[in-house]
């Protein structure tokens, strides 16, 4: 029995020393090569559940740096990236939304108005999703804004992490709202940090985006996919609760329960609100995410809305921080030592002799599917966005055609892996979700996603092209 345990334990291990000491392919380095193996192999623990994802990423530190295969002042180059210290303080303050009552309070009133059925409550939490889109930058505070609330449905719901209820409504809940923020970021220009980057190399290829022009294209395919996502997860990935007709009922009794709102929402809600606010202008004026966010939680520490004991039952938050920084920094290293231009040049040799069509849909397929090495759709974008462009281009794919369809991709594939995006790692922290489900579930959303923008999307943005 012990030895049946260990098994797929030998096999990784067998796995990784067989492709460490396989000869570097496409003229790669030893060194690029090696972090590739370690990389590849931590992945390979993940999916396949051999070891928990904090497990897996901790040994990967201390094999690259101790094998040097990475310098440690890289490695841990991570711990300090603001986009994830703001995962793990977005998720502290989500965590005082809830304690506060104001969560519960919020998905009272949404449960009023949906709670018929746990689909109706998919789509409520996608569509608000896209409708505070476009004022939020950043894609991890917007999850910071709809996590709390998506927690609090889950809990009256009756699921809970605690209680092993989590698959009665919770799990589900919690993956349709990562997976919707694949659609809400690649709808709106303004809605991703790294879409107007995007728009800028475009245009430094002659192709210019518009904010109204995005929005045209992207319409259709977004809509589809909104009306798609919670019903296929429904189907998929269901809720053992799925018809709740008293629900919107006892909503009400509950809110009437609950009373005025109390001195820990009142205080919670203008922070919350006013996280908010800083969050929206900091497209437009210089204004830190991160710091914003550990302001907030500074003033819930100090009006003792949230407490030093919280943080000693918080420790998800610092599992996450752990682990995604971790793979943040081999993920990265990969690509700057040039591992994932090499790999993209080697494969666009073989496209010369295709059609545009061809080369434009082999293209996309290729950079959907690489975001399995990316931990940041920010790195995959500037990583490969100008490469997979040009080549598009010089094969004769139309410009705004192959610009937007890998601007949509970016935002699209990000539910591939639980690192695929920063977003991902505050769902998961929640216990709702294991890392396995996001690599069978989010890859099925993500290969929803590519049938629909490439089916869907192609002669759309050619019509209006």
């Amino acid at each position: 029995m012990l030895l049946t345990r260990f098994i797929p334990l030998f096999a990784l291990i067998l796995f990784a020393f067989t492709l460490w000491l396989t000869p570097p392919p496409l003229g790669l380095g030893e060194g690029v090569w090696h972090l590739f193996a370690l990389f590849i192999s931590t992945i390979a623990a993940i999916l396949f559940n051999i070891l928990p994802i904090i497990t897996a990423a901790i040994i990967a530190l201390a094999v690259g740096v101790l094998a040097g295969v990475i310098e440690p002042v890289k490695a841990y180059a991570g711990f300090s990236e603001s986009f994830i210290l703001l995962i793990v303080a977005a998720f502290l303050v989500s965590h005082a939304v809830h304690k506060s009552g104001l969560g519960k309070r919020i998905s009272l009133h949404i449960i009023r108005q949906f709670g018929h059925s746990t689909l109706g409550l998919g789509y409520s939490v996608m569509a608000t999703d896209i409708l505070i889109a476009p004022a939020f930058p950043s894609n991890t505070a917007r999850s910071g804004v709809l996590y709390p609330i998506v927690y609090g449905l889950a809990h009256d719901c009756g699921s809970k992490v605690g209680d092993r209820t989590q698959k009665k409504a919770g799990s589900y809940l919690m993956m349709v709202s990562m997976s919707g923020l694949t659609v809400s970021s690649g709808l709106w220009l303004t809605a991703m940090a790294v879409n107007p980057i995007g728009v800028g190399i475009a245009a430094k290829m002659g192709i210019h985006i518009t904010f109204a022009s995005w929005l045209l294209y992207a319409l259709l395919p977004s809509l589809i996919a909104f009306i798609a996502i919670p019903w296929f997860l429904y189907r998929i990935y269901p809720p053992q609760l799925r018809d709740t007709p008293d629900a919107p009922q006892q909503a009400i009794e509950a809110l009437r329960h609950m009373g005025r709102i109390s001195r820990n929402e009142w205080i919670t809600a203008g922070v919350f609100l006013s996280m908010l606010l800083l969050w929206s202008l900091s497209g437009i004026f210089p204004i830190d995410k991160t710091a914003v966010a550990f302001g907030g939680l500074g003033i819930l520490m100090a009006t003792r809305v949230f407490g030093i004991e919280d943080f000693k039952s918080q420790g998800e938050a610092l599992s996450t921080l752990i682990w995604f920084a971790i793979l943040f920094a081999l993920s990265t290293q990969l690509a700057e030592q040039g591992f994932m231009s090499t790999v993209a040049t080697y494969f666009t040799h073989y496209l010369t002799s295709l059609s545009w069509i061809s080369v434009y849909l082999l293209l996309i397929v290729v950079y959907v599917l690489i975001h399995y090495l990316f931990v940041s759709q920010s790195a995959h974008l500037l990583a490969l966005f100008g490469i997979f462009l040009s080549v598009g281009i010089n094969a004769g794919v139309p410009g705004e055609l192959m610009a937007m369809m890998l601007l949509l991709a970016t935002n699209f594939n990000a539910t591939i892996t639980p690192q695929g995006s920063s977003c991902n790692a505050i769902y998961l922290s929640s216990g709702y979700i294991e890392p396995r489900d996001i690599y069978i579930y989010g890859g099925a959303v993500t290969l929803l996603n590519l049938i629909i923008f490439l089916l869907i999307g192609t002669p759309w943005i050619l019509a209006l092209s």
